[in-house]
């Protein structure tokens, strides 16, 4: 190994390494079990299928009996993790901003008709625009995104929602202690871009835009294609009597008649989805209702005014039938630069579901059959901090390819492809786990004595035993005498 590459790797591990001793500093309770329980699943050869086999990895130098106890017995800081998430390094895109993406997955849980806590999840079935609810344990997870096409995502944080809560409400609070832990740890300073949240259509971009209005965040995410929103109201005439009207004439996006002329209009040729036309139209807003997340607002509802981004390609890369993708973005007077930076930061949202599909499939996040919700916010932090060692340990990792993959450079490896070679990475990283206690096997039953007792079946009804019938309890035939007189 020449020195040049000795130094290029020098600052990697040292990254690394910090950050394995600050996840070592979030366990609590059973820590090095816990520990060993993360670098069993990276170290793995294969997909988590169960936790028992994970007790069967070199790494886990303990018991499968303690794997059980360290996931319903143990302790994670879970607030200590997150501000050790925030302050790893994290992806910029090319203005220097940083760009996150929010999205909720589910946990389900079909059959665990004991466990708490379980919110019906919506699902896709078979068959076309079927969706099907089925019982699990949804997790709102925020990611920072990179800015070229890639399966590399930053988790920053995951919050399990409880039954009852509005998923707007709670992704704001999300966000907002998220930014704060990222303004003190200095990855965003002032003067900065704003940060942008990206999200899909499943969420309520005006009341995310509205709630985040004093931070410095700016919201994009996807509408449905029946929506209707508002044009600003306009000017009021003079010597008009009455209520000046709060809104404008309609924006319907299945009319194209109600659309008029954009503000801007652009087109872009790229690789896979041939060109591009985007058109935007400043300062659309919805007509708010004293109904659904609306309903205990007081006095007269907001107008969030924002810019509607209409999105048209040529054709797909799966071949099948392009539709229309509407965004809506909280920022008003987009420039035609603007409008291409948008949607073409939208596209990179979709890199969050490589990172569930690596978290579910490959490092078996819903793979275990937990009970307990809690036991189940444990095993979600050790899948995170596995995925952060595997980002971190990026630079450091060699392609260790099958016969029958093509050869990449290390700058293009997937998280999978780094995951094979961290048993060779995790020798030179800091492992501050304890080695396991030597025990001895206890002494037994002494020689010449016999288990006499016998087992109870509880698949049979056993009789109850009556005792031996003494004279006390015995009771009496003789008929008593006649009291006379």
């Amino acid at each position: 190994m020449s020195l040049l590459h000795h130094d290029a790797r020098r600052e990697p591990l040292a990254a690394l390494s910090r950050f394995r001793g600050e996840f070592y500093s979030c366990l609590t309770a059973r820590s090095d079990a816990l520990f060993e329980l993360a670098d069993a699943v990276l170290c793995g050869d294969g997909p988590v299928r169960s936790l028992a086999e994970l007790s069967l990895v070199g790494e886990h130098r303990r018991g499968h009996g303690s794997l059980y106890a360290a996931l319903a017995q143990g302790r994670i800081d879970a607030e200590r993790m997150r501000w050790t998430l925030a302050s790893v390094p994290l992806p910029r895109a090319a203005d220097g901003r940083l760009v996150l993406a929010v999205d909720v997955t589910c946990w389900l849980r079909p059959t665990a008709h004991t466990s708490p806590q379980r919110i019906l999840c919506h699902t896709y079935g078979r068959g076309k625009d079927q969706h099907i609810p089925v019982p699990g344990w949804p997790y709102s997870i925020v990611c920072a995104l990179e800015p070229g096409r890639s399966s590399w995502t930053a988790p920053l944080d995951a919050l399990r929602l409880a039954p009852g809560d509005d998923t707007a409400t709670v992704t704001a609070r999300q966000l907002r202690d998220l930014l704060k832990r990222l303004v003190t740890t200095g990855q965003w300073q002032t003067g900065d871009p704003d940060v942008l949240v990206i999200a899909d259509a499943g969420y309520d971009a005006p009341r995310l835009a509205f709630l985040l209005r004093d931070l410095p965040v700016q919201v994009l995410a996807r509408m449905r294609s029946d929506r209707v929103l508002r044009r600003p109201a306009p000017l009021r005439e003079p010597h008009t009597r009455g209520r000046p009207p709060r809104h404008g004439g309609e924006f319907v996006f299945g009319q194209p008649g109600t659309w008029g002329t954009p503000d801007t209009e652009t087109v872009t040729g790229t690789r896979l989805y041939g060109t591009a036309l985007t058109r935007s139209w400043d300062r659309l807003h919805p007509r708010l209702t004293h109904r659904s997340s609306w309903a205990a607002a007081d006095g007269t509802l907001p107008i969030a005014e924002g810019t509607v981004i209409r999105l048209d390609t040529d054709h797909l890369p799966s071949g099948a039938a392009p539709k229309p993708v509407w965004l809506w973005w909280s920022g008003t007077n987009a420039s035609e630069a603007d409008t291409d930076r948008l949607w073409q930061a939208y596209l990179r949202r979709f890199d969050i579901e490589h990172t569930f599909r690596l978290l579910k499939q490959t490092l078996g996040w819903t793979c275990p059959k937990i009970r307990t919700p809690e036991a189940a916010d444990r095993w979600t932090w050790l899948i995170l901090a596995a995925y952060t060692q595997l980002r971190l340990a990026r630079p450091l990792a060699a392609d260790r390819r099958r016969p029958w993959e093509k050869p990449v450079s290390s700058d293009r490896l997937t998280p999978a492809r780094v995951r094979r070679d961290f048993r060779h990475i995790r020798p030179t990283a800091a492992c501050p786990a304890r080695a396991p206690k030597p025990t001895r096997p206890g002494p037994g039953r002494p020689p010449g004595r016999k288990n006499t007792r016998p087992t109870r079946r509880y698949d049979v009804h056993t009789p109850r035993k009556t005792g031996t019938v003494t004279s006390r309890n015995k009771k009496s035939t003789t008929p008593r005498p006649r009291r006379t007189g």
